[in-house]
């Protein structure tokens, strides 16, 4: 049986919540880890009508994009709308729980969902996330040690590079030292001078781990006074993680563009509003699920023909397409650009545990429900 504590550990390791933004309010919004969670509804929000579904469905738990409980609160007063909410899914043993902007910036998170959906080639961030800060441990150990202090760098945290771990290089060489009055050496004798067949070990970490991994060092090796340098490796920023994202397309025009986006996303009153000459040629897509108008200014700096968001206001929308080489703006609802992410999270989570029953919501959680024109 899956329990709730299972599936929010597999939701924090596919969208670690470290790499939420400060701001944000990721992670369990209720919920005992004990509750069976064999069933789970996805949505963007949680709403009335959301949680009406999952009690409906009988699932066990709900995983949402948007944060339930975003700004601090006192209580949970059943005669405020939130706290009903919270009410209703703690008295039918339903977890809540949600990935937000950890969800965001990754190659399987919103903005990577919709830049697939509307066909982006080779799409890249638009602001790249520097990729965690590592260094590496280089060591020098006797052959027969080297196993052990494999394992004991590996289990602090070293050697860990995408879905392997204990990764380490070794080559072979001498080392050779002199022990002076007062040491108590591991080989050789004191005032003798020593050459010893040892293994050169280097493994890579995250730097937050390097106070645990020399301690595992110290403690595994079997010298006295075990050599070992440590290097802060190289900065770089990440080809796949941050903000936004800009890939090639089709070339094609905006106003045609404009049109495969409606056919593409989900449905919803507001569509898909248009600034700029419809005839105007794009080949160059920027795009930034939910709310970018701070990318604007990114946009057009990178060179972007074409820079697609939601939630643009007046002002920046306005300022932004009086720069002369201004891309045109494409604004569409918040809940269509990062539903598309939804089905994306329901293979990943199917993917991580055997058995799991992902239903996807299909209820509209937009708040505009219709458009009137003159």
């Amino acid at each position: 049986m899956t329990c709730f504590a299972d599936l929010v550990a597999l939701l924090d390791r596919l969208y670690p919540p470290a790499t939420a933004e400060s701001w944000d309010r990721v992670g369990v919004v209720c919920g005992s880890p004990q509750w069976p969670a064999d069933r789970v509804l996805v949505s963007v929000d949680v709403t009335p009508e959301v949680v009406a579904q999952a009690i409906e469905l009988g699932v066990g738990a709900i995983v949402t994009h948007h944060p339930l409980l975003m700004r601090g609160v006192h209580g949970i007063d059943p005669r405020h709308p939130k706290g009903r909410m919270v009410h209703a899914l703690v008295e039918h043993r339903i977890g809540l729980v949600c990935a937000h902007t950890n969800a965001d910036i990754g190659p399987y998170g919103t903005v990577a969902a919709l830049a697939s959906a509307l066909g982006l080639r080779d799409p890249r961030p638009l602001v790249a996330r520097p990729s965690e800060p590592l260094d590496k441990i280089v060591t020098f150990v006797p052959s027969s040690h080297t196993p052990a202090v494999v394992d004991a760098l590996a289990a602090a945290g070293a050697g860990a590079i995408g879905d392997y771990d204990r990764c380490h290089f070794v080559s072979p060489g001498t080392g050779s030292f002199r022990p002076l009055a007062g040491a108590e050496p591991y080989l050789g004798e004191v005032g003798r001078v020593e050459q010893v067949s040892e293994d050169r070990v280097e493994m890579v970490l995250p730097r937050p781990r390097r106070t645990a991994v020399l301690r595992a060092l110290l403690a595994a090796h079997p010298y006295e006074e075990p050599a070992w340098d440590l290097l802060e490796l190289a900065e770089v920023s990440s080809t796949d993680t941050g903000l936004g994202r800009i890939g090639e397309v089709e070339p094609t025009t905006v106003g045609a563009f404009a049109a495969m986006v409606a056919e593409r996303i989900p449905a919803t009153a507001v569509g898909v509003r248009v600034a700029g000459d419809p005839d105007r040629p794009v080949s160059r897509v920027a795009v930034q699920a939910g709310a970018g108008d701070d990318l604007l200014d990114r946009a057009r700096e990178i060179g972007a023909d074409l820079y697609l968001t939601s939630d643009l206001r007046h002002h920046p929308a306005s300022e932004a397409l009086a720069w002369p080489d201004a891309p045109a703006l494409l604004d569409i609802g918040h809940w269509a650009a990062e539903w598309l992410w939804l089905p994306v999270l329901a293979d990943r989570l199917t993917d991580g545990v055997d058995g799991l029953e992902v239903t996807i919501s299909q209820i509209v959680t937009d708040p505009w429900t219709s458009v009137v024109s003159r």
